[in-house]
């Protein structure tokens, strides 16, 4: 979670010392000094008036700090709807200020200022969503800030999805805006220099979160990639030395985790890919023509087995030039070690589940077994 450098402005600093200076140096002197001429003359004793100007400042001082111990410590009535305000990476404390005075959440404005700036909060400014209701103090509402107690929300994100539908999860939970998450995940130019990678897709964690409300695009981009970096990349570099370059295990994975039901046969379906990868056959991987397409509703149609794109596995020889999602670590170690087979081909066989066959005769009459069976339950 960043800090913001945002803070009051000099000019602000100047304004409310000063002020504050002028209330401690004249106001309570010039009090001090009315109340002890009304009290020299009412009494017209002079040393007796000592011990009653004494024990007025007194008197005074222990008020003046009941009052400010009740104004910074005794609990008032915000409502019970929640009030929040949102800080940005580039806000200054004063706005943030004017914008809790406005909600009604702060209402002695210029105490308020006096206390940030004696604790420093104000210049620890952390970026985020703070959610205000009920009966808070003055001290509780400034805490929230000091602890950078922000607004989060648990996300998580499924294994398997591209960076595109990453971007809907994520807007849906009202954090960042999808174009701008896409704009990141695809930008060829910040992926290489920041990540030295050609995009994003594929190197963006599966997981659930926990993210701040106002964390932007680029950070949870950033939160992502260091997730996969912890939990994947020790994988990868081990499986290199099987001959795959990292890039290929992703992608090999990313293939797998888009064919894959069950985990159990992720292995299997690994091995099948890279049986045909050794034998030069077309790879003729479904999930990558609809990654070329962009997105479907439908099932793939024949006519969709010409659509024009390198990561057309039924046109193209060999990997894709990428990851056409985001897989998970089980997808990545099948990627890595894949079963021991002699499998050439599989279909799915209505249960969640797929047949894998040797020969294109055997894939061919699986199929037509698979469509006997779909039949069957639509006249059922």
């Amino acid at each position: 979670m960043k800090k913001s450098e945002a803070k009051f402005g000099l000019y602000e600093y100047i304004k409310y010392w000063t002020v504050t200076i002028f209330v401690l140096i004249l106001a309570v002197p010039i009090v001090i000094i009315k109340a002890t001429g009304f009290l020299i003359k009412a009494t017209g004793a002079p040393l007796k008036s000592v011990r009653h100007i004494i024990g007025f400042a007194v008197v005074i001082i222990l008020a003046v700090a009941a009052l400010l111990w009740y104004k910074i410590y005794v609990p008032y009535d915000i409502g019970e709807e929640t009030k929040s305000v949102v800080v940005q990476a580039d806000d200054s404390f004063a706005r943030v200020i004017a914008d809790l005075k406005g909600q009604g959440v702060v209402n002695d404005d210029y105490l308020f200022r006096q206390l940030s700036i004696i604790t420093g909060a104000d210049r620890n400014l952390t970026p985020g969503r703070y959610d205000f209701s009920g009966r808070m103090s003055l001290k509780s509402v400034l805490q929230k800030f000091i602890d950078r107690n922000v607004a989060t929300v648990k996300v998580t994100i499924p294994e398997g999805l591209n960076a595109r539908q990453i971007a809907g999860v994520l807007n849906r939970a009202g954090l960042v805006d999808s174009a701008e998450f896409v704009g990141f995940a695809y930008d060829t130019v910040f992926a290489r220099i920041k990540y030295n990678l050609q995009s994003m897709e594929g190197y963006l964690f599966p997981e659930t979160y926990k993210f701040w409300y106002g964390i932007n695009a680029e950070m949870i981009i950033d939160v992502l990639h260091r997730q996969f970096r912890n939990l994947a990349e020790d994988v990868i570099t081990a499986g290199v030395d099987g001959g795959l370059s990292a890039k290929e295990i992703i992608t090999i994975a990313s293939i797998i985790e888009a064919e894959a039901q069950s985990s159990d046969e992720m292995p299997v379906i690994s091995s099948v890919y890279h049986n045909r990868l050794r034998r030069g056959m077309l790879l003729q991987a479904d999930p990558t023509v609809i990654y070329a397409i962009g997105s479907l509703d439908r099932p793939l149609w024949y006519e969709d087995l010409d659509y024009e794109s390198p990561y057309n596995t039924y046109k193209y020889k060999g990997l894709p030039p990428g990851p056409i999602n985001n897989p998970g670590l089980e997808a990545i170690k099948a990627a890595i070690t894949p079963a021991e087979t002699d499998y050439l081909y599989f279909v799915a066989n209505g249960a969640g589940r797929h047949i894998f066959s040797r020969t294109l005769e055997e894939h061919n009459q699986a199929k037509k077994d698979y469509k006997k069976k779909l039949k069957e339950q639509a006249e059922s």
